[in-house]
């Protein structure tokens, strides 16, 4: 309870996940009302695509899940800076547990707040736009897209902390979880029939795949949206893994 109440202390008494709660929100909301005011603006003429729940919390799903990651990666790249980790050792010999807990009080803030942003994205988006068939909960894949994000979300921050266990170093961790997702996994899965086959064999698409709607892609999927769900777990548990070992083995 003591490593529990520490953490706690740092994550709501340090200004960081504060402003990035704040932007995650206004990113939520406000990108969400803004895309279901300009689709609602071209819905009769048919110009814009119609709207469905994927892309009525694509501004939680993309942005807001990113910020989250920089913030998890942060709370532990700044303890190594400033060289507050080396206390929390102290205090609390066992790191294993030490980041554990970091961990686990991060991702279910992280889920809890994705959770609700979404529910937030998806009413505000039927508001604006309107009844259509795209953002009807009648399906196995709509509730997907909007339940599968805070999942996905999970993983990320996991991700995201061993990641930064790893690396200790805030740019070039926030340059990892930037990058791999947003720029190296799309241009991998560009380059044709090369990017066809290894396009499944990517953690960020298949978890990303987990919480589209639309299941279609021009990749060779060996499994299902279960199956990448599945995969990107276990990616993240191996990182993460292998972040408990070296942590462990070299000096705080």
């Amino acid at each position: 309870m003591g490593v529990l109440a520490a953490e706690r202390i740092k994550l709501t008494s340090t200004r960081s996940p504060w402003w990035c709660s704040a932007v995650v929100v206004a990113l939520g909301i406000g990108l969400s009302a803004l895309i279901a005011a300009v689709s609602r603006s071209g819905k009769d003429s048919g110009d814009v695509p119609a709207l469905d729940v994927s892309s009525a919390v694509v501004s939680v799903s993309g942005f807001g899940i990113m910020v989250l990651m920089i913030m998890a990666t942060l709370s532990v790249t700044s303890e190594y800076r400033f060289g507050i980790i080396r206390s929390s050792f102290l205090a609390t010999p066992n790191r294993t547990k030490v980041i554990s807990v970091k961990t686990g009080l991060l991702a279910v803030y992280g889920t809890v707040l994705t959770a609700v942003l979404c529910v937030v994205a998806f009413l505000i988006t039927r508001a604006i736009y309107g009844a259509a068939p795209g953002l009807e909960l009648s399906t196995a894949a709509q509730w997907r897209a909007l339940l599968g994000v805070p999942v996905y979300a999970l993983l990320s921050i996991v991700l995201a902390i061993g990641v930064g266990v790893l690396v200790r170093q805030s740019a070039a961790a926030i340059s990892i979880i930037v990058l791999w997702p947003l720029v190296i996994e799309p241009l991998l899965s560009a380059f044709g029939s090369f990017g066809r086959n290894v396009g499944p064999l990517l953690p960020f698409m298949n978890g990303q795949r987990f919480y589209t709607e639309m299941s279609a892609s021009s990749a060779n999927w060996h499994w299902g949206v279960w199956g990448s769900l599945a995969y990107f777990a276990a990616f993240v548990t191996i990182v993460f893994g292998a972040a408990l070992f070296v942590l462990n083995k070299r000096d705080a």
